[in-house]
């Protein structure tokens, strides 16, 4: 099995990133990097509730993960599974892995600390690495910008 971790640090209150993180709004801003963007998202944000995300890449596939919250620790902690329903990395069809988020109050902000784990190999872990690479890259600036004092009001 392989996994990979990867660190940002936000400027913003790690309850600010926790929400970002939990709401369909908030992941529909910033899931999957820049040329995989959302077109839906489903979150129940509670211990055994589900998650459902739909991606399009620019030329039209279609991808979906979806999963369960398996630990929900506001706002420090988020475990989910992870598992592609459609489309997504070829080697990880028809199975569950992990993904796990610790959230740190820092000085200037959060602590992002976001691991997948059990991935099923070295092909798999690059994939999921340039994907949440370009995510988490897209949370920063969307967090950042929300959280900045002088930021135009979103409606």
């Amino acid at each position: 099995m392989r996994h990979l971790t990867l660190v940002r640090r936000i400027a913003a209150r790690p309850s600010i990133v926790f929400e970002a993180m939990t709401t369909a709004e908030g992941v529909a801003a910033w899931f999957g990097p820049d040329d995989l963007p959302v077109v839906s998202a489903e979150m129940d944000a509670r211990v055994g509730g589900a998650y459902r995300v739909h991606f399009r890449t620019l030329d039209g596939r279609d991808h979906e993960a979806c999963g369960e919250f398996l630990e929900l620790v506001p706002p420090r902690r988020i475990v989910m599974s992870w598992s592609w329903e459609l489309g997504g990395v070829f080697e990880e069809q028809g199975r569950i892995s992990r993904v796990e988020i610790s959230l740190a109050a820092i000085a200037g902000g959060t602590e992002l600390t976001f691991t997948h784990a059990e991935l099923s190999n070295e092909p798999s872990e690059k994939s999921h690495t340039w994907g949440w690479t370009g995510a988490l890259n897209k949370l920063v600036r969307h967090v950042e910008s929300a959280a900045a004092p002088d930021a135009p009001a979103h409606h």
